[in-house]
């Protein structure tokens, strides 16, 4: 893979320990990324690269979803918002609707 154009990333809620357990954890965040996989290959969009991340800190408002380079937050991610942002993604938006604020 070359270098990617967007680097998407999931709170996974892990803590030092490695052991998952939080908010974006209990709010099933590891669930969404392979169904973001899927959608960025079914459209595609195979220069994205997708990680999953320690705690963000913001549990409020999880599960999280940081899409980089922009460093766009979004919150409370869910399939439907996430269908949502990479079709934003793919025009070179970001979906306002959903950031974190």
């Amino acid at each position: 893979m070359q270098k990617p154009t967007h680097h998407i990333l999931v709170c996974a809620s892990f803590r030092t320990s490695g052991e998952s357990k939080g908010m974006c954890f209990k709010k099933d965040s590891a669930s969404l990324l392979p169904y973001i996989e899927n959608e960025l290959s079914d459209r595609g969009m195979e220069d994205v690269m997708v990680s999953s991340t320690g705690c963000m800190n913001r549990c409020e408002n999880g599960p999280l979803m940081v899409v980089y380079p922009a460093g766009s937050w979004y919150a409370e991610v869910n399939e439907e918002k996430i269908d949502s942002i990479l079709d934003a993604l793919a025009e070179g938006n970001e979906a306002t609707e959903y950031l974190l604020t």
